[in-house]
Parts: structure tokens; sequence; C-alpha cells
């Protein structure tokens, strides 16, 4: 007959094996017991809040609601290179949209998703209304965290573990170490800001304002309200009395969202005077300056964070995709080929994998990448993009019907897909078929108004079929979505030259 476990033993066993439900269960029973205990109530708050919790460190994405609702003042006109809202503002080494595509908001794709690159932040307010890619009429806070708040109902029928209205948060304030589990509970799983900050300010007064924590939970609470320089004033505090990388990143994200890029930028640099070597703060300096478009400065900072971290994820896959862009897929395909050494296997990276086969030539591995990437294409949109650049492999070999196909299947997964409606047009007009060429590129124009090559082509088409007044004014779209292009220039040219004689 084998020995069985104290029971609070085996809850914490559980605990610490991060199986959060068998815990929370057994931890329910020790307090049906007759003896309900401290640790045992203590334990499975932690372990609730664990199933539910979310690093607050990464940027959130900025969305249409707050940018209406948010009364922080920001410079209209800031000087170029110390705003994020300022898409042209590359100080060299940013890759052109010819070679690079770019974001609603204007800056190249990055080789990572994180939640502030998903969908950059529209130009105008019209521009994210117009746009189905980014218009989601909910603020960043509502669609996490309400799934977070209703947690409370799913993990015990009966209704919340802990009924928060009765609560006496005076008394928890004094008891330290409950009070920093509760606290937890309180912010992330039932996702009650107010009385989080009300807890966070008894037990800072009861610690005599000397616990840098409760000062850091604080300024947490204040972030999520939108209280975003009373959050600064509290992190600040914070890293007076205990330096921490934490509250470093806590505070220049702070910066971040104030649209503060450059003292974002100092206090990261600071902060690895005083933790040398630190890959977060490396990587974050890396962030910042891909968001501002100084790419060249990015993949140096993101080399860096492989030196440190030889299996950073985010640093690869970046270097791989600047390397691509930058015409060298050989060494991009290096680099992808060491993210599946690591065990990273999905759908993004195979798609990659043969995009940088068949730019390098190796034709052989090209298509049974493309193949793996379709099978593990998770949603529609993923399998969109598989299909878009099949469309482009055959656009390569000269199968203009098998690409014609592609770019069909594209839309077919995702009716949204502003480049493959340009690609059709373009095949639409090699087939002389010039009605639906121009209904194809209106589509695209205005599904991705920061697009410069429906506008351009559409102004091309238009030149052709001898309507000038609409080459004219779509070329001029496209010069403002892409300055630089010499085709959209000499065109414009010839134009004003053809109005001059009339």
């Amino acid at each position: 007959m084998g020995l069985e476990p104290e029971p609070l033993f085996q809850a914490w066993s559980y605990f610490r094996r991060r199986k959060f439900r068998q815990c929370s269960d057994l931890c329910s029973q020790l307090l049906e017991g007759p003896h309900g205990e401290q640790a045992a109530w203590s334990l499975k708050t932690r372990a609730l809040t664990e199933m539910v919790y979310v690093d607050e460190i990464d940027m959130d994405q900025e969305e249409i609601a707050e940018m209406v609702l948010d009364e922080n003042a920001i410079a209209q006109v800031a000087r170029p290179g110390t705003s994020l809202k300022l898409p042209g503002t590359s100080q060299g080494g940013g890759p052109s949209p010819a070679v690079r595509p770019v974001t609603q908001s204007g800056r190249p794709i990055t080789g990572f998703v994180r939640p502030s690159t998903q969908s950059g932040r529209p130009g105008t307010m019209e521009q994210a209304i117009n746009t189905p890619l980014t218009a989601r009429p909910i603020t960043s806070a509502s669609g996490r965290y309400i799934r977070l708040g209703t947690a409370s109902m799913i993990t015990n029928p009966d209704g919340p573990f802990i009924n928060l209205s009765r609560l006496n948060l005076a008394k928890y304030a004094q008891k330290p170490k409950l009070a920093k589990a509760l606290f937890e509970y309180i912010f992330h799983h039932e996702n009650d800001i107010k009385n989080a900050l009300h807890l966070a300010a008894l037990a800072t007064e009861h610690a005599q304002f000397k616990d840098w924590w409760w000062k850091v939970q604080i300024g947490k609470c204040y972030y999520r309200l939108g209280l975003y320089r009373e959050a600064e004033k509290q992190f600040k505090s914070a890293l007076k009395q205990q330096d921490m990388v934490d509250t470093i990143l806590y505070l220049a994200k702070v910066h971040l969202r104030l649209d503060q890029p450059v003292t974002a930028l100092n206090l990261f640099k600071q902060g690895l005077d005083r933790f040398p070597g630190e890959v977060t703060l490396i990587c974050g300096i890396a962030r910042i300056h891909e968001e501002m478009n100084n790419i060249s400065s990015a993949a140096e900072y993101y080399k860096d964070v492989l030196k440190q971290d030889n299996t950073h994820v985010e640093a690869i896959a970046c270097i791989g995709s600047n390397h691509f862009y930058s015409d060298q897929p050989e060494i991009a395909l290096r680099f992808y080929r060491r993210l599946l050494q690591m065990g990273v296997y999905n759908c993004q990276l195979f798609n990659n994998l043969g995009l940088c086969c068949f730019y390098a030539q190796q034709y052989d591995m090209t298509l049974s990448s493309f193949e793996r990437a379709l099978f593990l294409a998770e949603n529609e949109e993923e399998t969109a993009d598989v299909w878009y650049n099949l469309g482009h492999v055959a656009v390569g070999i000269g199968d203009l019907n098998l690409a014609y196909q592609c770019f069909k299947l594209t839309l077919v997964n995702n009716n949204d897909y502003a480049e493959a409606y340009n690609n059709l047009a373009v095949l639409e007009m090699r087939k002389g078929h010039i009605e639906q060429a121009r209904a194809l590129l209106q589509t695209a124009s205005s599904l991705a108004p920061h697009m410069y090559e429906p506008h351009f082509n559409f102004a091309v088409l238009s030149e052709k079929v001898g309507d000038l007044q609409r080459s004219y004014t779509a070329a001029q779209k496209s010069e403002e979505a892409f300055p630089g292009h010499v085709d959209t220039q000499q065109l414009i040219k010839q134009l004003k030259q053809h109005f001059a004689m009339l």
C-alpha cells in the first residue's frame, strides 16, 4: 500500500507542474473541509490567476476607440525621427515600398507579429473606418480584458470564487502575502481594475510607501485606466526604490503610448548601463528603431540580441526578414532554417522558406515548402497568404494561367486581400480586359489606400484609354503613398504636358 501525499502538498505539486485545474479543484476540496486553510485559499487564488495570466509588458495595439477618446495632448507636427505617428521618418537604411511592403501606417512590415505591429496605426480616422483590415470598433482593453473578466463564471458554476463586493480590502491590505495573491487575482482573473487599485493603494499605505512592488501594481492599474502620466510617476518612484528590468519595460511602454519613442530609447539605454546585456532591453530598442523605419539600426540591435541569446525567435525572424528584403534570400534561408532546427513548426515559417528557396533558385524545395505551409495553415488568412505567394512563384516561372488561379484562390480564402486584387488586375490588363482590370484596381485601392501599386496601375490604365483626368488623380495618390517612385513622377510630368497643350 503506497503512502498518500498530504493534500496541500499535492496541490502545491500540481501548481509547480502548471496543472492549475487539478490544483484549483484540490484546494476547493480543502476549503470545503472543517478547517478551511489560508494556505489553500491563497494557492487556489494563484492557480486561478495563472490560468488567465497575460504578460502586461508587451505593447498593446492601439485601437480606433482609444484614438478617438484619447485626451492626451501630443504634438501635431512632431520633428522627423521623434514620433511613431509619422510614417516618413526613416533615418536611412529603410527599404523603399517598391521592395518591402508597408503597413497601413506606412512602416515596412516586420518579420515577427507583435501586438503593436499587427495592423499599424491608421493615418486618419476616415481611413481607419473605411479599411476592413484595421477597423475593429473596440478598444484594445475590451477584446482581451472582457474575456479575462468572464473567467470567474467559467471556473465555478455557482458563482465567482471570491465575492469582491463583500471583501474588506483594508483587512487584507495588512497581510502582505495574502494581499499580493489577492491583487493579482482581482487584476488578471476578475479584471476589476477599480478594486485592484483600491487594494494596492491601501497596501502601499500600510507598507509606508516603501514597497516598490505595490507602486508597480498601482502604475499598471493607472495604465489600464488610461492615466499614463500618473502611471509614469508610480513607475519612476518604484525604480528609485528598486532597480528592476520589468519596471523599465513598463515605463517604456507608457512613453511609447504617449508617442515619445526617443525618451523610451534613452530609458532603455540607461537600463543597459545598469543591466548590461539584458536581452529584453536590447530587443525593446530594436523594436522602436523598426517602428521608426530605421531598419539598419534595428538589424544591428537584433544581432546584439542574438549575441546574448542565440535562440531568440523574434530576433532571428526579423534579421531573416531584413535579409530577404535586402535581396539576400540565401542568408535569410539560413536564419529560417535555424528557426526550424529550434522546433518552430508553423505555416508562416514554411511560407517564408518557400519564398527564400524560390528566390535563391533552390526550386526543388520551393513547392514542398508551400505544400507543408498549406497543410499547417490554421485559418483562411494564412491559406490566402500561401496561395498569394504561390501566385508570385507562378509569375516568376512564366505560367500566367497558374498565377491567375492562385490569386483567385487567395480571394476565395480572404476577400479583403488588396495585393491579390492588384495582381489579378495586371493579368486582366495583359489579356486586354480593361473594364475588369479597372474594377479590380478600384477595389484594391479602396481596401489598401496606403499601397502605391493599385493607384499607379489605375493611372497607367486610364492614360492608355485616354481618361487623362482620372489618370492624373490616381497618379497623385500614388505619389502621396510613395513619393520616391520614379515611374509615377514621369507619368505626372507627361500628363502635365498633355494638359498644357490643351
